[in-house]
């Protein structure tokens, strides 16, 4: 495939280009750095010239030469076309230095003057390239950047090639790009034989569906759907090149493809990859785009739709290397998306609409044969309609709501105006199944499109809940909808139940407000049964009981079994905000993990079996938050990270997956990114308001901050999170489990007095609803202040107890923290010894890494010496406060202010605070009077 020039990036070097490449791109400059030469090969548009530009822009600027050459397939039979690019400019400052025969013919070959070629030549043209790269090398580092070496005229490339291979040893590096199909391609390896020992090969594949949003972004084409970038990744197959061609076609087409369509492949592409269509004959061309309309084409189907010649078409295809050669498999499959969207888009209207008619009595699959009928017919037909209409629902019942909405637009479509279902309705359908799908931009697109032409109230109510469900935790953007709605809603009491359970949810998240929502939610509840619509009853009853869970109301038992009574919506038995999820919710507080895990996983498994995006990332979240609470880290991390990628592949739940994986990397991953994932997650909410992921968020941001040992960071955060919670009304600390971390952060910053309070007011309420697991953190937190105030022993006693409860309950993080907790406490001699082993043990075994990171760096603990009783100690000391006299005790014995930390459990800080306050109290000035105040004590 012939990439023409302009198509090619322009030469300015920018922070995009090497946009999905970071990775591989500081390996090839590692490779730079350290002396070695990179060759990097994939397909044509790949981006190896760009990404080749960025390095030789950053590393070009270290070396003393930078020689350069970009062949041409136009240029590529002139000879020594390439060397005259490399060589040319620094001719005059080599020739000098070589042998008179070396620099005859090289000044031949560069200058064109002579006769000089490889045949009559070749020897002293190969020591003159040789010798004049060791020439410049002898004055510093040289950088040869050679693009495009599969253009390379033969006799440049074998000149180059020779010197390459008797370069080590010499500061001489090459960094080049070569177009290859495969990763055995042969091309690939004769020239990585040409290359320098060692050279690096970087293989450049397609970018992910993300980056390829970021590409279209960075250059300027954000504006376009999330829909429309998937489908530009699938037909682009990653290929950047592709893919900005697609993106600029659409951004400048006044009117997207429709439904069922492939995406309008501009001209330019069009000749790019079908450059060798003319060399087909007319029947396998024919043959290609009824292949091109086909969703999963095989020799058999184009038989069926009256291609009698297939086989044999297919295989001149392959033979110019427009559909790929694979013996084993039964599909007819194109080299590239690209040119299967190509070839449809090249093609007549009424040759694709043949070709559709065709596919529509040959395909076997009844969603098949009906999206091919309706692409073969124009104007409205209700048979056509009532067909799609069934392949609709037959698709959603098999977990394709994508394709359910596809042909529902279709269906709505070829629907008349007087038809029953009416056009509006079947779009709404169309509607709510792109919300299933994840694809939210094309939900939002249809309700507006619906809102602007229906006139009947249930068709503009349904559309004005298809745009505020579309708003997510946005919902503060679509505060004028309510007004609309209501108003369209009447007195009817089913539409009004639509409304009122949608106004429930934004008290809870735009007000914060959740006895407000509550309230909404029940009174949506009660429209709904009056109304006799079930699915929003159920609905409305499954919010209801979540909200009461959180608020650790009394009622929320009961809410949950009227969610649960039968009749049952299976709707809503699945869906993320349903009863099922409720069950979970309230499982997963009262620390009965073990059924929670069962109850979340056969949520999983249903909605992924129905293809719900939005289902799925929330169940992802909650199995990986019950793993986490089990101690079970790798796995929580696992699935946290699946959930972040399905969430912001869609742009469904980005905050509360940013905040739940930012947990899961600060237990069993990676700080940095837990930190810079809760910032995230903070920003996000606030951004949209959203009063009640901004505490989540902030909550994980101060778990976050305690493990990078940040105790101040965790305080600045968690109080904040303990503001947040006491507005919103929320009592029931099993929802955050914040308040033992900041319980423990405020000992470590010395303030104990509000780190009892913190503990005294979040056990009331675990008491009240029975919340074994938060009451045993709290008791470790205590054990901790108790430590503080000099009570060793107590301290002790309690922390053993919390671990043995811990245990008991299956929280095995909690129950590790406990035990490190404990180790330091006791003050084993050092990391290694018996009880700092204990919870290393537990730490492993969690696989929580960042904690086995505090393990290890661990201060040396001087051994479990209380607090020396008042008779021995001297007589001023008697006046210090406890922490303030242990604090001294510890000097007395020449403990190191590090070390003093590590036994009391307290941050470095505090330890300096305190002695602080130690000398102003006995008039001294240094840690070194301690010490002679006690010697004073002890002389006879």
């Amino acid at each position: 495939m012939t990439v023409r020039r302009d198509f090619q990036e322009p030469a300015r070097c920018r922070p995009d280009l090497v946009i999905g490449r970071e990775e591989l791109f500081a390996g090839a400059r590692g490779q730079l750095a350290s002396g070695g030469s990179v060759l990097l090969h994939g397909p044509a548009g790949i981006g190896k010239s760009t990404v080749l530009r960025a390095l030789a822009e950053e590393y070009g600027a270290t070396v003393r030469t930078v020689l350069r050459c970009s062949a041409t397939e136009s240029e590529s039979h002139l000879p020594f076309l390439a060397l005259a690019d490399l060589l040319g400019l620094v001719l005059d400052e080599v020739a000098g230095r070589l042998p008179a025969a070396q620099r005859t013919a090289l000044e031949s070959a560069l200058t064109g003057r002579g006769e000089s070629s490889l045949q009559r030549d070749g020897l002293a043209l190969r020591l003159a390239v040789l010798s004049a790269l060791r020439a410049l090398a002898a004055h510093g580092p040289v950088l040869v950047v050679a693009d495009d070496l599969q253009w390379l005229d033969p006799a440049s490339a074998e000149l180059l090639g020779f010197a390459a291979r008797r370069l080590e040893g010499t500061p001489v590096q090459l960094l080049c790009a070569v177009r290859t199909e495969g990763r055995q391609s042969q091309e690939y390896d004769r020239h990585l034989r040409a290359c320098p020992p060692g050279t690096l090969a970087v293989r450049l594949g397609p970018l992910s569906r993300t980056q390829v949003a970021e590409l279209l972004d960075h250059r300027g084409h954000g504006c376009l759907s999330r829909s429309t970038v998937r489908e530009i990744h699938r037909t682009s197959g990653g290929n950047p090149l592709f893919a900005l061609e697609l993106g600029r076609a659409l951004a400048d087409s006044p009117t997207p493809p429709r439904p069922g369509e492939p995406l309008p492949v501009p001209t330019s592409l069009r000749a790019l990859v079908l450059s060798r269509l003319d060399m087909l004959s007319v029947e396998a061309r024919r043959t290609l785009l009824v292949a091109s309309a086909g969703a999963r084409p095989t020799p058999a189907l184009l038989h069926a739709a009256g291609r009698e010649n297939a086989e044999a078409e297919c295989a001149q295809a392959a033979e110019l290397g427009l559909l790929a050669t694979e013996p084993d498999a039964p599909a007819v499959r194109f080299a590239h998306p690209l040119i299967s969207a190509a070839l449809y888009a090249e093609a007549p209207a009424h040759e694709r609409r043949a070709a559709h008619a065709a596919l529509s009595t040959a395909a076997s699959d009844p969603i098949e044969r009906a999206r091919h009928l309706a692409l073969a017919t124009t104007g409205t037909d209700p048979e056509v309609a009532t067909r799609l209409a069934e392949a609709a629902a037959l698709a959603r019942d098999r977990g394709a709501p994508s394709v359910a909405a596809q042909l529902g637009l279709l269906a709505a479509r070829h629907t008349p105006a007087d038809g029953a279902p009416s056009p509006q309705e079947r779009r709404l359908t169309a509607a709510e199944d792109a919300i299933t799908a994840g694809e939210v931009d094309l939900a939002r697109d249809i309700a507006r499109e619906v809102l602007a032409r229906a006139t009947v109230p249930a068709d503009r109510v349904r559309a004005w809940m298809i745009v505020i469900d579309t708003a997510g935790h946005t919902m503060a953007e679509v505060d004028a909808v309510f007004p609309q709605a209501l108003a369209d809603a009447g007195d009817d009491p089913r539409l009004l139940a639509l409304v009122h359970y949608q106004l429930a949810w934004r008290a809870l998240i735009v007000e914060g407000d959740f006895t407000e929502a509550r309230e909404a939610a029940a009174h949506a509840a009660e429209l709904a049964a009056r109304g006799e619509d079930r699915r929003t009853e159920l609905l409305s009853l499954a919010f209801q009981a979540q909200t009461e869970t959180l608020m650790g109301h009394p009622e929320a038992p009961r809410t949950i079994k009227r969610a649960l009574k039968e009749p049952q919506d299976p709707r809503v038995a699945w869906h993320h905000n349903g009863a099922g999820s409720a069950r979970f919710r309230w499982l997963v507080m009262g620390d009965q993990l073990a059924e929670a895990r069962t109850t979340v996983t056969a949520l999983l498994r249903e909605v992924r079996r129905r293809g719900s995006v939005e289902s799925e990332v929330h169940f992802l979240r909650g199995l990986a938050e019950t793993e986490l609470r089990a101690g079970h880290c790798g796995r929580a991390l696992e699935l946290a990270r699946d959930s972040l990628r399905l969430a912001r592949d869609s742009g469904i739940g980005e905050t509360a997956s940013a905040m739940l994986t930012s947990l899961a990397e600060a237990s069993g991953g990676d700080v940095d990114r837990a930190l810079a994932l809760a910032r995230e997650a903070v920003d996000h909410a606030e951004e949209d308001g959203d009063q009640m992921y901004l505490s989540r968020a902030l909550g994980a941001l101060g778990y976050a901050q305690l493990v990078a040992g940040d105790p101040t960071g965790t305080v600045r955060s968690l109080r904040r999170v303990r503001t947040l919670e006491l507005g919103l009304g929320i009592t029931d600390p099993a929802r955050g489990r914040w308040h033992g971390d900041l319980a423990e952060a405020l000992v470590r910053t010395g303030e104990v007095a509000e780190a009892q309070d913190v503990i005294d007011v979040s056990r009331e309420h675990a008491l009240r609803l029975g919340r074994e697991s938060v009451l045993a953190v709290l008791d470790r937190s205590e054990a901790l202040v108790r430590a503080a105030r000099g009570d060793l022993e107590a301290a002790l006693a309690q922390l053993t107890s919390a671990q043995e409860r811990l245990g008991k309950l299956g929280y095995g993080l909690e129950e590790a923290r406990a035990a490190f907790a404990l180790a330091r406490l006791q003050g084993g001699p050092r990391p290694g010894s018996a009880v700092f082993d204990e919870a290393t043990r537990m730490f492993r075994r969690c696989r929580a890494l960042p904690w086995l990171r505090q393990v290890d760096e661990s201060p040396a603990a001087a051994g479990p010496e209380p607090a020396p009783a008042a008779p021995q100690a001297p007589a001023a000391l008697l006046a210090l406060a406890a922490m303030e006299r242990q604090v001294a005790a510890l000097v007395m014995e020449g403990a190191t202010n590090r070390e003093i930390a590590a036994r009391l459990f307290i941050s470095v800080k505090t330890v300096e605070a305190t002695l602080t306050r130690v000398y102003r109290k006995l008039g001294i000035r240094s840690r070194v009077d301690i010490v002679r105040l006690a010697a004073g004590h002890r002389a006879p």
